[in-house]
């Protein structure tokens, strides 16, 4: 029985790719590097500030200057944090239908408080969304289950009766290691590791409606 649904945020639930993107190009155009395109871009969304500055400037923690580039890109990201980021087609259907039914839904995400809570109150969920845990909220982060059981324990739910959609890898083992369902949107970010299809979960969806119908299935 599925008593919740868990959402990851970026890629998932909200497409936040184009203000990341932003951000990004706008250090590349401040160094006098060409913009990368936004599918170039988008892969990445989802490993925050950490993969997108791997693709646009090809650095990593471990690198001399990352934490102050890490500190810009924030910096732009916060600014501008809002303008072209949406939901998902089909996602207000979906909370829609998961309201009219009373099945709690939740958000966790590794993405940092402090954007994570202002943008859910952009986008209009504030007072609708049953729980949300943020990336700086547990010792640890996905693929490490602690954020998701936190959020089954802040929602009353067992964790066998909650499905986790997400669109990257970390998603998939957090959900398992959690106990719970794992259902990839493949309509999201992806990231570059291998297909999703070799992950591990039973179920993937194209559109965020699918959900609705495979948890009616169940």
């Amino acid at each position: 029985m599925i008593s919740a649904i868990l959402f990851d945020f970026d890629g998932t639930l909200a497409d936040t790719a184009p203000d990341l993107g932003h951000a990004l190009n706008r250090q590349r155009i401040n160094r006098k590097l060409d913009p990368l395109p936004i599918e170039q871009i988008r892969v990445h969304a989802s490993a925050g500030a950490r993969g997108l500055l791997g693709v646009g400037f090809n650095i990593g923690p471990e690198d001399p200057g990352y934490i102050d580039m890490r500190d810009e890109f924030l910096e732009f990201y916060t600014q501008r944090l809002c303008h072209e980021t949406r939901l998902f087609p089909g996602i207000a259907e979906l909370i829609d239908s998961l309201d009219a039914q009373a099945l709690p839904w939740g958000i966790v995400t590794n993405k940092p408080s402090r954007f994570t809570h202002p943008l859910i109150e952009l986008l209009g969920l504030k007072h609708r969304v049953t729980c949300v845990v943020c990336g700086d909220e547990t010792s640890h982060t996905k693929p490490h289950p602690e954020p998701l059981l936190l959020a089954s324990e802040k929602i009353s739910v067992f964790p066998a009766e909650c499905i986790y959609l997400g669109d990257d890898l970390r998603d998939v083992k957090a959900s398992l290691a959690a106990g719970m369902e794992p259902v990839i949107a493949r309509y999201g970010y992806l990231g570059d590791s291998q297909p999703p299809e070799t992950w591990g979960a039973n179920h993937i969806i194209d559109h965020p409606q699918e959900l609705l119908a495979y948890i009616l299935a169940k």
